[in-house]
């Protein structure tokens, strides 16, 4: 009998059904990738904020020029974006900017090496989570600003007080943050882990952290906010020439010598910094762990 002519047998039919259903399953597991074209990615990301920026500004001078306000309350905006433009031609707002971020991210670096074991250890083992967890959120709802004045009599007016007060701020959100994450695992991984002889270490560092992964970059975004105000309520506290000139120091020359057009130039670079650090670090980050799990689409 020939091949064609042979009938199909009811176990073939099955089979290539089950191949079916298999490959449907391995699709929908596949992540989609649909890349808008270039003018639809600038059109959705780009313009909104520029758009939103010049109305802002249109609306301040409109404020300014209606004169509700004396002038040094509100400044114009060609005084403070001058004012802006003088310290970049002079090349200080690079240092200032420099000063600040470079301490911002020192102490934030050290804020994960400490945050990262303290929340591994708080989410896996009952007894200090039951000790410290609480104290660990108490200390993440309590502002930074409050540190300065115990770090001044400790350490006096030198860098260890900038630094321990970024890490006052950072290590508790970074350590919840882990331990947010951590909860969230299906403890299905962990069993799977110690099944396959996976020691108490292991499983945490090869389970329960790349698992907890999306929570726990949260936690650092967190964090990151967090070493950021603090060091902003350190500088403007903790001024002396020894601490270098930065953006908080910044900040309160301008109050001081009442040039709200400093205060203002000021707040709009610490706000630069902050949103230059979410889209040229974390936001990319947070895309790649997101499309690598499938949960991420877009461009």
């Amino acid at each position: 009998m020939a091949a064609e002519d042979r009938p199909v047998l009811t176990e073939d039919r099955e089979s290539d059904g089950t191949l079916d259903v298999g490959r449907g399953l391995d699709a929908l597991d596949t992540p989609t990738e649909h890349r808008a074209p270039w003018w639809k990615r600038f059109a959705t990301s780009v313009v909104p904020p520029v758009v939103a920026v010049v109305l802002f500004i249109v609306v301040w001078q409109i404020l300014w020029a209606s004169a509700i306000w004396p002038e040094f309350k509100l400044p114009a905006p060609g005084a403070v974006f001058g004012e802006i433009g003088t310290q970049l031609v002079s090349g200080q707002a690079l240092s200032i900017i420099w000063t600040s971020i470079s301490r911002a991210v020192l102490g934030f670096l050290f804020a994960v090496i400490i945050g990262t074991p303290l929340g591994l250890l708080v989410a896996t083992v009952p007894v200090v989570r039951a000790a410290i967890g609480p104290i660990l959120s108490g200390l993440q709802s309590l502002p930074s600003v409050a540190w300065v004045p115990a770090a001044v009599l400790w350490f006096g007016l030198t860098d260890q007080t900038i630094y321990f007060v970024v890490l006052m701020g950072a290590v508790p959100s970074i350590a919840n943050g882990l331990v947010s994450g951590i909860d969230q695992v299906p403890p299905l991984l962990p069993r799977v882990g110690h099944a396959m002889g996976a020691s108490r270490a292991q499983s945490a560092r090869l389970i329960m952290l790349p698992a907890a992964l999306p929570g726990f970059l949260a936690g650092l975004k967190q964090g990151w906010a967090f070493s950021w105000r603090s060091l902003m309520a350190a500088e403007l506290i903790a001024t002396s020439p020894s601490l270098g000139f930065g953006l908080g120091a910044y900040l309160n020359y301008g109050q001081t010598q009442s040039e709200m057009e400093v205060v203002i130039a000021a707040i709009i670079l610490i706000l630069v910094v902050g949103i230059g650090v979410e889209l040229l670090a974390f936001r990319p980050a947070e895309r790649r762990i997101l499309r690598a799990r499938g949960l991420a689409t877009g461009p």
